[in-house]
């Protein structure tokens, strides 16, 4: 990965000691161990990262992620900063950005040229999404305590009478006579006009 495509994430991935396979022993020879780092093929990387071959091909496709180098085989080779790369942009999508929004941050920061500005700017962008995030999690929780609600009135229902006809349901005698039924059960019972 160039440095021009660095982001502020971390500077490297351990990942847990396994016996070098037959594609480590590639990867091995055509790094030369010229910069000591052990390279991947996009296989091992789509493994280690839960991703698809396809997702990081098209991640190569619009400038998110570049192979630090090629196997003698042409193969593409990848060291840890490409795992980092991958989860960050993983990341960035569990937070609601598209790629197309990715691709714009990544054009940002690169841009950028000091790097205060540059952190300033992330700074920004994710506290904008945590005040997103956090708005989002209340709506959730309003919808929950709803939807709880709505299954206490309907438990209800368990004990009616099963010959009760379903036009009956919009005036239930089985709740007391304040007790206002949760939105989403009144709105199966309102008649369109």
């Amino acid at each position: 990965m160039s440095a021009n495509l660095r982001l502020p994430i971390a500077a490297s991935v351990t990942t847990p000691d396994a016996s070098p396979s037959r594609s480590d022993a590639m990867v091995e020879e055509a790094a030369g161990g010229a910069s000591g780092e052990n390279l991947m093929q996009v296989g091992d990387l789509a493994r280690e990262s839960g991703k698809t071959i396809r997702a990081i091909h098209l991640y190569e496709e619009i400038g998110l992620l570049r192979p630090a180098g090629r196997s003698k085989g042409r193969f593409r080779l990848y060291g840890s900063d490409a795992l980092v790369r991958i989860r960050w942009i993983g990341k960035l999508q569990d937070m609601g950005f598209s790629l197309t929004d990715i691709q714009a941050v990544v054009r940002e920061w690169e841009q950028l040229a000091s790097a205060p500005q540059a952190m300033v700017r992330m700074r920004a962008v994710y506290r904008k999404k945590l005040d997103e995030t956090r708005e989002q999690i209340r709506r959730l929780e309003a919808l929950e305590h709803e939807m709880e609600a709505s299954l206490h009135y309907l438990d209800t229902c368990e004990v009616c009478d099963p010959d009760r006809l379903l036009s009956a349901c919009s005036r239930c005698d089985r709740h007391e006579c304040g007790e206002q039924a949760p939105e989403l059960v009144a709105g199966f019972r309102a008649q369109p006009s």
